[in-house]
């Protein structure tokens, strides 16, 4: 069964916070020392605290280094070496990660430098990585990959993210919350602004997140094995200040997956139109299609189109609405579904074999229903009632059952 780890960023994430709810959740910080221990980097050293944030106890990480002075989790302010990312690469394979780690650490920090290679449009090689190649958030960034590597998940989900408000001061001066890196590096994923005022999402949190992460979305079907609770360095008095982590097995029960629905309202297209919009959607690949009479504004009878698709296609089956039919607008939401593991078994009738579908849940049966399309088959060669070949199947899958 596989693993899953789900970061909670109710308030926010950053590099420290991710540091400090592994550590609670159970990564060893004798492992963590170790794989940080022999980077290329003299005077500094790393422990771990317990804190209250608003009521809830949570570890925080902290890097010590004498060269810096920390303005916030994953931050720095100015008068820290800002490296280039073939300094970075140079102290990373001095470290003690794994290949396949190193690999990772490298390949989020080109990332990183590509991002803001593109915001300050200039070549890769002269970027300076400000406050995220600060040494505080080197440690974070490769702590944490070493970190998920440690705990083996094989997905890792995450929560739509609290980006907070206001400004943040950086290399750059003022800036409005989210930071231009930190909107870039998170591309489509879903956030939201609260009441605190805060840079709550850092360009280091925002990094991780959406590089591991799979997908967003609520917590998914699990069994939950380790919590850990990550603090950062406010304490507001309305909210936590922490990231929480949940890792566990993925439930059996079903199988869960993200689909988009997209849905529009049509009240002036030719009816015999329809058919081939279905047509198409279904060739598309939309999982699902359907109609539905609805009464729209001045008392018009109109239609609701539905299509649930995988979210990888919702521009495909966007494009698809918006040239076969005559909407001008849709609403889409990607949402969780659960679905029970089927099976086709043959099952021999007098009147001939019709395919029996079954669901499962958790290893019990809980449906079995033939196939309509083979009962009504048998239905015009025997000349029978449809409705008496389906339950002469119900009751011969009954018997060899």
């Amino acid at each position: 069964m596989s693993r899953v780890l789900y970061f909670d960023c109710f308030s926010g994430i950053a590099g420290d916070m991710v540091l400090g709810a592994m550590l609670d959740a159970g990564l060893p910080f004798d492992s963590l020392k170790s794989a940080l221990g022999s980077l290329a980097i003299s005077g500094y050293d790393v422990h771990a605290k317990r804190v209250v944030r608003a009521g809830v106890s949570a570890t925080k990480f902290v890097v010590d280094d004498p060269s810096i002075r920390a303005a916030g989790s994953g931050h720095a302010e100015s008068g820290h070496p800002h490296r280039h990312l073939s300094g970075i690469f140079k102290i990373i394979d001095q470290s003690s990660l794994s290949p396949s780690a190193r690999d990772r650490a490298k390949a989020l920090f080109q990332r990183l430098a590509e991002v803001e290679a593109a915001i300050h449009d200039m070549p890769i090689e002269k970027v300076h990585l400000h406050e995220v190649g600060a040494l505080d958030s080197i440690i974070d960034i490769v702590g944490a990959v070493h970190a998920l590597e440690w705990f083996g998940a094989d997905r890792v989900v995450s929560s739509p993210l609290n980006v907070g408000g206001g400004t943040v001061k950086s290399a750059h001066g003022i800036i409005p919350v989210p930071a231009p890196a930190t909107v870039k590096l998170l591309g489509d994923a879903p956030i939201y602004g609260g009441d605190v005022q805060k840079e709550l999402v850092t360009p280091t949190g925002a990094l991780i997140v959406s590089s591991y992460a799979s997908a967003f979305g609520p917590v998914p079907a699990m069994h939950v094995e380790h919590v850990g609770y990550g603090a950062g360095d406010n304490d507001f008095p309305s909210t936590p200040n922490v990231l929480r982590v949940l890792i566990g097995r993925e439930a059996a029960s079903a199988s869960s997956s993200r689909v988009v629905v997209i849905e529009c309202e049509i009240d002036d297209m030719n009816p015999q139109i329809f058919g081939v919009v279905m047509e198409k959607l279904y060739a598309a690949g939309a999982l699902e299609v359907f109609y539905v009479p609805v009464q729209m504004k001045k008392n018009r009878p109109g239609t609701l189109l539905t299509v649930v698709a995988p979210p990888a296609l919702r521009t495909a089956m966007s494009d698809i609405i918006f040239s076969e039919t005559t909407t001008i607008g849709l609403r889409y939401a990607e949402v969780e579904r659960d679905c029970l593991r089927r099976e086709h078994v043959e099952v021999a009738t007098p009147v001939g074999t019709v395919r029996m579908k079954l669901a499962w849940r958790d290893g019990r049966l809980v449906n079995a229903v033939p196939e309509f399309d083979d009962c009504a088959k048998l239905a015009a060669a025997h000349e029978l009632p449809v409705k008496e070949v389906q339950a002469l199947a119900i009751k011969c899958w009954e018997r060899k059952s």
